[in-house]
């Protein structure tokens, strides 16, 4: 049994249909990569995952129970966490206060403020300063920090290596084995496609609210994944 699934998953934006009968699944403890240029529907996706688009009941499961349509704080809770695109903290609260406010669905877990600042030490350091006044490689642990202080089952990431420099990617994408080595299973948004396929099970692209293609990530070739991911 998938840990998350949708089913023909639609989505709209007023009029404009966005996302065309969506098929996918992750089972437990798997990391799954999402690629497809931008306008490909892959954001729309998790937003409709999360509660932030309207889903009809059945088309999205977890943990075998239709999800589709709650309240975005009703998914949390259940146990799915994302970290936006664009990584949204609150300018006003600190680093601390930041990833405190994830922690308001108070799920029991291994996840709080000491794991965060043993996966991140540099968060430590600047648990004081404003979210907003660190480097954009620093905001971004503290929204991966933020989503996984509620313990999710499932983290979904919504393009955390967009715009940061390869080291800081680099430096980010090596602590996902950690994070994962606890039982977590992510969804991961991600442009590089290399990067996409280094550090995930299987890989799904997407092109124009459509999946175009999916399979082992190790398997695809460079041939396969361009063909899907361009139409050509």
């Amino acid at each position: 049994m998938p840990l998350l699934a949708t089913r023909n998953l639609q989505a709209f934006y007023g009029d404009f249909q966005a996302l065309f009968g969506i098929d996918f699944a992750i089972e437990s403890g798997e990391i799954v990569a999402i690629i497809g240029a931008n306008g490909a529907g892959k954001s729309t996706f998790l937003k409709t995952i999360c509660g932030l688009l309207h889903a009809e009941r059945e088309s999205v499961s977890f943990e075998d129970e239709p999800i589709g349509g709650l309240p975005p704080g009703r998914i949390v809770q259940k146990g799915i966490a994302m970290v936006p695109e664009g990584r949204r903290l609150f300018a006003s609260l600190t680093v601390e206060e930041n990833l405190l406010m994830g922690a308001y669905a108070k799920r029991k877990g291994d996840w709080n403020l000491a794991a965060v600042y043993e996966l991140f030490p540099t968060l430590k350091d600047k648990r004081r300063n404003p979210g907003t006044a660190l480097s954009g490689g620093q905001q971004q642990m503290v929204a991966i920090g933020r989503a996984l202080m509620s313990n999710p089952r499932l983290l979904i990431c919504d393009e955390i290596s967009l715009g940061l420099a390869p080291i800081i990617v680099k430096e980010i994408y090596s602590a996902l084995p950690r994070v994962c080595a606890g039982g977590l299973t992510a969804i991961l948004v991600e442009q590089d496609v290399g990067m996409a396929q280094i550090v995930s099970n299987r890989l799904y692209c997407m092109q124009e609210g459509r999946v175009t293609l999916t399979g082992r990530s190790a398997n695809l070739t460079r041939e396969q994944i361009s063909e899907a991911y361009f139409g050509v």
